[in-house]
């Protein structure tokens, strides 16, 4: 029986040559790294959400999606943890990836204000220390185990 509160996220790896995309955000006073991606809506898939989510962040339409990684162990939210965070990851093509800016943006989120910042990095670079998040590192991990 599965019971309590999930928060599902859906987050993309986003390759372009030898470089992955990560986003640095901040909301108020909390400032954390991460892959971009975000929270499942009501009604939506995950790749809907995937592509939602793209959009909003980025304005880069996803053209190619595969599974990559579903949490596999657990996480309480950051945020609320009463909650517990079940994430997926998909390795993604976009169009324009080339295009996209590395200078901060700020994106309307209903109330609040989240500031974003792109940063593409070397995969050969790719730390875990790099993000913010437990599962965000565990997915950082096996990303650097493919490279080597």
């Amino acid at each position: 029986m599965i019971s309590g509160p999930f928060t599902i996220r859906v987050y993309a790896l986003l390759k372009h040559w030898d470089k992955v995309l990560l986003v640095h955000e901040r909301i108020g006073d909390f400032s954390f790294t991460k892959f971009p991606g975000g929270g499942m809506q009501y009604g939506e898939g995950t790749i809907d959400c995937l592509k939602r989510e793209m959009m909003e962040e980025t304005g880069l339409i996803i053209t190619e999606a595969t599974h990559y990684y579903t949490t596999d162990f657990f996480q309480p939210s950051a945020f609320h943890t009463e909650q517990q965070i079940v994430s997926v990851y998909y390795l993604v093509q976009a169009e324009f990836a080339d295009k996209l800016r590395e200078d901060e943006h700020v994106l309307k989120t209903g109330d609040r204000d989240e500031i974003l910042r792109f940063e593409w990095v070397m995969l050969t670079d790719l730390n875990p220390d790099m993000l913010t998040f437990p599962i965000d590192k565990h997915v950082c991990r096996l990303l650097i185990s493919e490279t080597d």
